[in-house]
């Protein structure tokens, strides 16, 4: 078969730690052939069907130039998706209005015959951050508003509280407001910019000093490690981007029933590959654009999330 990663530029991945390398390498150990190709070269015109500017690629085995491309004039060729075995959307955050113009693309070349991973639809319908409204059982206090005033009852009642956008990752735009309120006024402000965007607040959980925890779930099941990304140094934030230090785990009693619990409905939905953000006994983030430890897991476990991964793709495609 063949597979389309939609992704970011190749050039800026870092392979020792990267994901979607790990399922390019897996599906071409596996002797299938890999392509890329960034969301800006995918297009459609009348009469015709969605294309992109792809690269076909194999991966060398060498750290540093990790990748060559196999055939196309200057490294390109004009591809139909539809021609692909699969196509897997990789593209990171934010979810900004070219993303979600993306879906869009991609959805189109659904309706063409190609089965896309994670479904468009469902990666429009599956904000990361408000995701977890549907699973409300399984979130600690949360609130989101534009209301400042909403922003402050919330904070005299729960008294420790993090505030975050609604678009962001990588632990970007997080603060934390302990209970003497010091800068509420100005967190708020800054986020909510004056009551025109949403934010999300959540009580602050003390169990993140053991780790902001990543359950993976793939075709509905759950990886049976996940990882606890733990802050460093006196940071909040467990977030690898931010200088967390990721350790793997097996899953607790709770994050399995979690998993087990979310996992079959969002698969359901076409959402392949979810990554559920654990801290404590509570879900925090449901990540569905491009969910990350694929290789710190299999690093320190020995077990193939990668493997899992293909598995389930070659199996829905």
């Amino acid at each position: 078969m063949h597979v389309l990663f939609v992704a970011d530029p190749l050039e800026s991945f870092k392979v020792y730690k990267d994901s979607t390398f790990a399922m390019m390498r897996e599906l071409q150990q596996r002797g299938h052939l890999v392509s890329a190709c960034e969301p800006a070269g995918l297009s459609w015109q009348s009469g015709g069907v969605v294309q992109a500017a792809v690269r076909a690629i194999r991966l060398t085995g060498a750290a540093d130039h990790w990748f060559e491309v196999v055939s196309g004039a200057h490294g390109e060729s004009q591809r139909a998706l539809r021609d692909f075995g699969a196509v897997v959307m990789r593209k990171d955050p934010p979810f900004d209005s070219e993303y979600f113009y993306a879906t869009h693309l991609l959805e189109q070349a659904e309706r063409e015959g190609v089965r896309v991973f994670n479904k468009p639809r469902a990666l429009r319908d599956h904000p990361e951050k408000l995701a977890v409204m549907e699973f409300a059982q399984f979130c600690g206090p949360t609130l989101v508003t534009r209301s400042a005033a909403d922003v402050r009852d919330f904070h005299a009642l729960h008294r420790d509280i993090i505030l975050k956008p609604l678009d962001g990752m990588g632990g970007t735009g997080i603060f934390r407001v302990r209970d003497d309120g010091l800068n509420l006024g100005a967190i708020t402000e800054t986020l909510n910019r004056d009551g025109v965007q949403s934010v999300m607040i959540q009580k602050f959980l003390p169990q993140i000093a053991q780790g902001d925890k990543r359950v993976l779930v793939i075709g509905g099941k759950p990886v049976p490690f996940c990882l606890a990304r733990i802050p460093q140094g006196g940071e909040v934030r467990g977030n690898l981007a931010v200088g967390g230090k990721g350790v793997a785990q097996p899953l607790s009693a709770r994050d399995r029933q979690i998993a087990e619990a979310i996992g079959p409905v969002l698969a359901a939905r076409g959402l392949l590959l979810v990554g559920l953000d654990i801290i404590g006994e509570h879900v925090t983030e449901i990540n569905v654009t491009s969910p990350t430890c694929f290789q710190e897991i299999t690093q320190q476990t020995g077990f193939n999330v990668a493997a899992m991964f293909a598995d389930a793709l070659l199996a829905a495609v």
